[in-house]
């Protein structure tokens, strides 16, 4: 339980970083750049990857597409928090578990109990009152959360391909993308830099660090959750999305004075209640 309670804790701490942030005039695509070169530290010295596993056979197709999405989602993610909030930005990307499903649905001709239905009806209804605009609210940006649940959604999909690549292991897979999730970022900073002539600044680089910091040990605590849990991965995955919500929700009310109506509070309610159904979905 303990990886658990720390893989959430670290998640809903990149958002605070990226929303203590603002207050400095942080440039969004400059963490996330830094982001990157720490967590390839991290992961080249914790998992210790073979990259002579990497042959022509590998899925590069998928390593390059994940690599392009992750940064560009991630600037969403940055823009979201920053118009948005915590408590909406989390939920939204928790959300973003009904696009693999529905996916697997259309897709893979995959079977629906009545447990998952009522889940994914129940979740898309959450997600349309949790970005519901309040009538004081003249920068409601509605459309970065939705593009983080659609871009962490197909992100997901493409992770769940990597995975069933067994040829290579997966923290290799990681790793390599990570590198070309970097290679991104990078080209994003430098047409910043020397076309929209933005300004560099050191305190991204320590933002940057902090972001990759977190967000490598949430990848690495809910991997441990999950060998904690072997028997019984629903508990890992309910925990990790309600948790999230719930101390994403938390956080951004009492420590940044998010405003949330009724209506966004009914939504994040319902999104917890799907994450039940979707679990009693598994477990059927």
């Amino acid at each position: 339980m303990l990886f658990l309670i720390l893989s959430i804790l670290c998640s809903v701490t990149v958002g605070v970083i990226f929303k203590i942030s603002r207050k400095y005039n942080s440039n969004a695509a400059q963490i996330i750049s830094f982001n990157y070169v720490a967590a390839i530290a991290l992961c080249y010295f914790t998992f210790n990857p073979d990259l002579k596993t990497l042959d022509k056979s590998a899925p590069w197709n998928i390593y390059t597409a994940v690599g392009i999405l992750l940064p560009i989602v991630f600037l969403f993610l940055a823009f979201s928090i920053k118009y948005m909030g915590i408590a909406k930005t989390d939920a939204a990307q928790r959300l973003s578990l009904f696009i693999p499903i529905l996916a697997a649905w259309l897709l893979f001709n995959e079977n629906f109990n009545t447990y998952k239905i009522i889940g994914v009806l129940v979740g898309f209804t959450s997600l349309l009152f949790i970005l519901r605009k309040q009538s004081d609210n003249k920068e409601n940006k509605w459309i970065y959360p939705a593009l983080v649940l659609f871009g962490f959604g197909i992100i997901d999909i493409l992770f769940k391909k990597i995975a069933l690549y067994t040829a290579v292991p997966y923290t290799t897979s990681l790793f390599f993308v990570f590198v070309i999730a970097l290679a991104v970022s990078v080209l994003i900073v430098f047409y910043k830099l020397f076309i929209v002539k933005e300004k560099f600044n050191l305190r991204n680089l320590l933002f940057g660090a902090l972001v990759g910091v977190f967000n490598f040990c949430n990848i690495l605590f809910y991997l441990k959750a999950h060998k904690a849990f072997a028997e019984n991965p629903s508990t890992v995955f309910a925990g990790m999305n309600m948790g999230v919500i719930i101390l994403g929700t938390l956080t951004g009310a009492f420590f940044f004075k998010e405003k949330l109506s009724k209506t966004n509070l009914l939504g994040l309610f319902l999104a917890l209640i799907a994450i039940v159904f979707i679990v009693f979905s598994q477990l059927k």
